[in-house]
C-alpha cells in the first residue's frame, strides 16, 4: 500500500520540494536587476522606468481583477450592461497588462507577475470577499481608475525628463487615454442618481428658502458652459487613496 502511494506521489509531483527549496538556483534574473540591452537609453533611466512601470502593473492588474470580481457579482435592473461592461473593460485592462509588463522586460527589467507579488506591491484598496451594490463596484473602479491615472501622469513625465519617450508613449497614449475613457464609461452609470440627488436638494432648499449647504470638503470643479449649471465634481476625503465618491454639486 505505502509503495502504491508513493508511486502515485511520484507522478502527480514529479519536481520534488526539497529540488525546489535546497537545490541550484532556478533564477536566471533576479527582481530588481536591470540587464543591459543595446537601445541606446542610460541604465538609470531603464531603472526608473522599470521601478515605475511596475507599480502600474501591479495597480492595473489589480483593477483587471476587480472588473473581472464585478462582472460575475453585479447584480439588479442594470445587471446585463454593466455584467458587459465590465468584461470589455477588462479584456481591455489585460492588454495593459501584457503592453506593460513587456516594456519592464524590454528595458531589461523583470516583470511582477504572480498574484502574491502584485498584492504587496498595489496601492489600490482591496475589495471585500462578498458581493458589493452596483454603485459601490462603479465607485470602488472609479477610485482604482484615479490611482492608476494619478501615478501614470507623474511617471509619463518623469520617463520624459528621462528621455525613455518608449515608456512616456505607452503610459500616455495608452494607459492614460485608455483610463481616461473607461472612467468616462463607468461614470454615466453615476450620474443619473447624481443628478437626480441635486435636483431634489435643490428643490427642498427652494421651498424653504434657505440657502444651499456649503461643504468643508476639497473639491475639484470644472466651468459650467452657461455660467450657472451644475458641475460634476469629485468629493475628495483628506486622504487621496481612500474610496472617493462622485457626486453633483451646483454652483454657489
Amino acid at each position: 500500500m505505502d509503495s502504491k502511494t508513493n508511486t502515485e506521489n511520484s507522478v502527480k509531483n514529479p519536481v520534488s520540494e526539497a529540488a525546489l527549496k535546497g537545490g541550484q538556483n532556478t533564477e536566471i534574473q533576479p527582481f530588481g536587476t536591470i540587464v543591459r540591452l543595446p537601445i541606446a537609453l542610460e541604465a538609470k533611466a531603464c531603472a526608473a522606468s522599470v521601478n515605475n512601470l511596475n507599480q502600474v502593473l501591479a495597480d492595473t492588474m489589480t483593477l483587471r481583477d476587480l472588473y473581472k470580481k464585478h462582472h460575475w457579482q453585479t447584480s439588479g435592473p442594470t445587471f446585463q450592461p454593466l455584467h458587459f461592461l465590465f468584461d470589455k473593460h477588462f479584456q481591455e485592462q489585460s492588454g495593459l497588462v501584457d503592453l506593460l509588463a513587456e516594456r519592464v522586460q524590454t528595458l531589461g527589467g523583470v516583470s511582477l507577475a504572480m498574484a502574491a507579488d502584485v498584492a504587496e506591491a498595489t496601492i489600490v484598496p482591496r475589495a471585500p470577499k462578498g458581493r458589493e451594490n452596483p454603485s459601490a463596484q462603479l465607485r470602488r473602479l472609479l477610485h482604482a481608475h484615479e490611482i492608476v491615472l494619478e501615478e501614470t501622469r507623474a511617471m509619463a513625465r518623469q520617463a520624459d525628463e528621462d528621455g525613455d519617450q518608449g515608456t512616456n508613449d505607452l503610459l500616455v497614449g495608452d494607459v492614460m487615454r485608455g483610463n481616461e475613457l473607461q472612467v468616462w464609461f463607468l461614470a454615466q452609470h453615476l450620474m443619473a442618481d447624481s443628478l437626480s440627488a441635486a435636483s431634489d436638494a435643490t428643490a427642498a432648499d427652494g421651498a424653504e428658502g434657505a440657502s444651499p449647504k456649503k461643504t468643508t470638503s476639497p473639491l475639484i470643479k470644472t466651468a459650467s458652459p452657461s455660467g450657472n449649471g451644475q458641475n460634476f465634481a469629485r468629493v475628495m476625503t483628506s486622504h487621496p487613496y481612500q474610496l472617493s465618491e462622485y457626486t453633483l454639486r451646483t454652483n454657489e
